[in-house]
């Protein structure tokens, strides 16, 4: 398996347009990825300790890297 390199996802833009480009590609190899993950919808934006954001950055950063993994490897 190819290692990762890659910065953790860390913005909504960035994990749209990287859902986006590696599904479009994806899609051009015939390769099947999981569908990433839904974004949170129960944000109370208080910037709590473990916010459903943070989960979701961290669930969309393992995403990346598997669906980068399927690609490559």
């Amino acid at each position: 398996m190819p290692a990762v390199t890659e910065p953790l996802l860390a913005d909504l833009p960035a994990a749209r347009a990287t859902f986006d480009a590696l599904q479009r590609r994806a899609r051009d190899a015939g390769v099947v990825l999981r569908a990433p993950p839904p974004e949170p919808v129960g944000c109370c934006g208080r910037g709590c300790n473990g916010c459903v954001w943070e989960g979701f950055y961290a669930a969309a950063t393992w995403w990346r890297d598997d669906a980068l993994q399927q690609l490559d490897g």
